[in-house]
């Protein structure tokens, strides 16, 4: 579909060869587009693009796994803030509707937006500008805030505490076992996407869904992750070291609620960071909710920057 309205055009780019055209708006994911596009996380259908002649003024791109038919997230969205046309109405919004009708098949809900922005983006006005015109942008599009994350980094060189012997470790070989553990940690959870997920599911479905939709799709070894238990083998809490296609990352670390309060939480967190670090690589990243205090505070504790943030916003 192609789109025209006060001398602006609103269409996906023709392919690969427009990669030029989409990426003359900055962002930190405009060098993984390439790729995206060539191992399928993307498709030239999922980047869409408003023109004013040859300028593209706003740009909209969505990301799934590959072989999905419907994207997971809408993870790059800009405007170009020099531009002014009193009479185009908000572009930014616009585009939106517009990718979002064509992109997303009826009676699915669009993808999540998420947006990386620096760390203290609300300590300066352009960067605090920049985001909030964004945020209003998807708010007229029909979106709402969902959740601010942290964006952590561990880089090579980082001390990493070793074992202290309270806690043995084990692969977690046992799917059932996992779902089940990851069923007990969802009690008193303080993820966002955790307690939006208890809102419609028992605790044990809604650790299906996230191992479903998440944990089983990582190609990294299973041999990474890990079962902490006490020495009578008690499960204490797991951690999932593994690959996203882009970076090393820790992609979930729990405590079970009856051991929380007991420190377990840094040689769990240790003992992910140990396996990854053992591969010789510049950094490991995770996140985690800004609300989510004590595991935002035992990355900061284990020598962890926060080096983004994320903003989050949804259409449910």
């Amino acid at each position: 579909m192609t789109a025209q309205r006060h001398d602006l055009t609103i269409r996906p780019i023709a392919g690969p060869e427009e990669l030029d055209l989409f990426t003359r708006l900055p962002y930190v994911l405009n060098a993984e587009l390439a790729g995206d596009l060539g191992d399928g996380h993307r498709r030239p259908g999922w980047l869409w693009v408003t023109l004013h002649g040859d300028r593209i003024i706003a740009r909209v791109a969505f990301w799934g796994p590959p072989g999905d038919t419907v994207p997971q997230l809408l993870d790059v969205f800009d405007i170009d803030d020099d531009f002014t046309c009193p009479q185009c109405g908000d572009i930014g919004a616009r585009l939106l509707r517009t990718a979002i009708a064509e992109v997303i098949p009826a009676g699915h809900d669009p993808p999540e937006y998420t947006r990386f922005v620096p760390p203290d983006w609300r300590d300066h006005p352009a960067s605090r500008q920049l985001v909030e015109a964004r945020m209003r942008a998807a708010e007229q599009a029909g979106a709402r805030l969902f959740v601010e994350r942290l964006r952590l980094e561990w880089r090579a060189g980082t001390p990493v505490p070793a074992p202290t012997g309270r806690l043995l470790f084990r692969r977690a070989d046992d799917q059932g076992e996992l779902v089940g553990l990851m069923t007990q940690v969802m009690a008193g959870t303080l993820d966002a996407h955790g307690r939006e997920d208890l809102t419609r599911l028992s605790p044990r479905r809604a650790a299906v869904k996230q191992y479903d939709s998440e944990l089983a799709r990582y190609t990294s070894p299973r041999e990474w992750w890990r079962i902490a238990a006490l020495p009578d083998g008690d499960p204490v809490g797991f951690v999932i070291p593994a690959h996203n296609g882009y970076n090393p990352i820790i992609a979930y670390v729990g405590v079970l609620p009856a051991h929380r309060g007991n420190g377990y939480i840094d040689e769990i967190l240790a003992e992910g960071t140990r396996i990854l670090a053992a591969l010789d690589i510049p950094r490991i990243r995770a996140s985690t909710d800004v609300g989510n205090v004590p595991m935002a505070s035992a990355f900061l504790r284990a020598g962890w920057v926060v080096f983004e943030r994320e903003i989050k916003m949804t259409w449910r």
